[in-house]
């Protein structure tokens, strides 16, 4: 298998932000392994696009000047962040992997959760690898650390494959229909897709304005917290976040995990199907009440995503399509041409039926008084590159992106909170990620049971 490995080291954000302080190790000495590390296996994995070392380097040693005079009075001074290529950075192009912008003009301010993000003191690292504009799940040339002749997942595959490789601590990632969850799953590391609209797009390249949604990737659910305060502008409460999340073993007692039974366990392998089972008994042995359920609108709420995604990417390219299609790749081309044709009653009809998915769902977790949902992110691990369909033990064939999207996009449409947790590996040794979603604007909640869970999940 041409893999590499995918966890250099176990620090985490909150690891290394104590490492520093008690200066066992130097931003600088961080950074000079972070893009050694980098020398050494980007060339295989392609996570990055612009990197600029001598700049990451100066800066590194700026704040080591500065934390040898004084304590810092940001909450992550000098952890390394990676920024997805459809997210403006200041002084970098955003391309967002597509042709037409290959001469875009380097943006001149940070988007708003990047300059929000900026005042907590992190180190931006560089671009990451997206889908050509975050409309897919491959994401083009990057690769999935763990075996390299398979795919990372998408839109966010090369922030997922950059935490995942040690190459950056945290990053961001966007998700309109599971591109956050997806390449944390297959990538093995942890994803917050908020609330839709809880943090700002201002300064996002959009794909479907209503249901993009920024959120973060890290190696643990309180480092995608910590990197969400930043993101809102609530750096200051970062440093007694960290003791919400206690680092031993926690309790779910009081709190009740729904299992939908139907729709999110059909058609999956059975290698991410026995990782369900051993989530839900770990919940059950820690405390959780475990309540089994159907949700009969889940494929209506998953088509209700579809079909506002398609007409609202069209509205975004269709000047693109009608005066250079030649500058658009194949998949993006095709879905927005299927956008084009869809009849203009489409869209209202997909939002209305997204408000009765959005009913139903919050009808379910009141009927059951549930915290949250616990189900599959994704049917399977890692597709191999080139892997256009997904044949199922039962003989069943799927689309490729059908199947990697088929189990989040749900929640776009229902706009909840989901945590993707790394469930363990499969037989091949590739990750398998699961989805906890909770209840809309109840990300603290959701993030109490999410830390809870992956301390006897790992």
């Amino acid at each position: 298998m041409p893999a590499i490995n995918p966890n250099p080291t176990a620090h985490t954000i909150r690891e290394t932000l104590a490492l520093l302080d008690r200066k066992e190790l130097s931003t600088v000495q961080m950074m000079a392994a972070l893009l050694t590390r980098m020398q050494e296996t980007d060339e295989q994995v392609q996570a990055w696009l612009d990197v600029r070392p001598k700049f990451l380097m100066e800066l590194a040693e700026t704040q080591d000047r500065r934390r040898s005079i004084d304590k810092p009075t940001t909450p992550l001074f000098g952890i390394p962040v990676a920024v997805k290529d459809i997210i403006d950075l200041a002084g970098y192009q955003t391309v967002c992997n597509m042709k037409a912008r290959e001469s875009v003009e380097p943006a001149i301010r940070d988007a708003e959760i990047v300059h929000r993000l900026r005042k907590t003191g992190v180190i931006y690292v560089g671009k990451t690898v997206t889908q050509e504009a975050a409309a897919g799940i491959y994401s083009d040339p990057c690769c999935n650390p763990w075996d390299t002749t398979r795919i990372p997942g998408g839109s966010s595959g090369g922030s997922a494959a950059a935490v995942a490789n040690g190459t950056a601590l945290g990053a961001f990632g966007t998700d309109t229909g599971g591109s956050i969850r997806i390449p944390a799953s297959l990538c093995g590391v942890t994803g917050l897709k908020p609330t839709y609209g809880r943090l700002s797009v201002a300064g996002i390249f959009p794909l479907s304005a209503s249901l993009d949604t920024p959120g973060s990737l890290a190696r643990a659910v309180a480092d995608c917290m910590a990197l969400y305060l930043g993101m809102q502008g609530k750096g200051n409460d970062i440093p007694t976040m960290w003791n919400r999340f206690p680092t031993e073993e926690g309790s779910l007692a009081g709190v009740r995990i729904g299992v939908i039974t139907n729709y999110f366990s059909d058609h999956l392998s059975p290698d991410v199907e026995a990782a369900w089972k051993r989530a839900v008994a770990h919940a059950e042995r820690i405390g959780a009440e475990i309540v089994d359920l159907t949700w009969d609108d889940a494929d209506a709420a998953r088509i209700a995503a579809t079909q506002i995604q398609r007409a609202e990417a069209f509205q975004v390219h269709r000047d693109l399509l009608r005066t250079a299609p030649h500058l658009m790749g194949e998949q993006l081309r095709s879905r927005v041409e299927l956008g084009a044709v869809l009849p203009a009653d489409v869209w209202f009809t997909a939002l209305n039926a997204r408000e009765r998915a959005k009913a139903s769902i919050a009808a379910l977790y009141a009927e059951h008084r549930l915290d949250a949902v616990l189900v599959p992110s994704t049917p399977i691990t890692a597709p191999k590159i080139g892997e256009t369909t997904i044949t199922y033990s039962d003989g069943v064939t799927e689309d490729t992106g059908v199947a990697l999207t088929r189990l989040t996009q749900p929640w776009n449409a229902t706009g909840q909170p989901v945590f993707a947790l790394p469930a363990g590996l499969d037989r091949d040794g590739l990750p398998i990620g699961l989805s906890l979603v909770g209840r809309p604007d109840d990300e603290w909640h959701l993030a109490d049971i999410a830390h809870a869970l992956e301390t006897c999940l790992q």
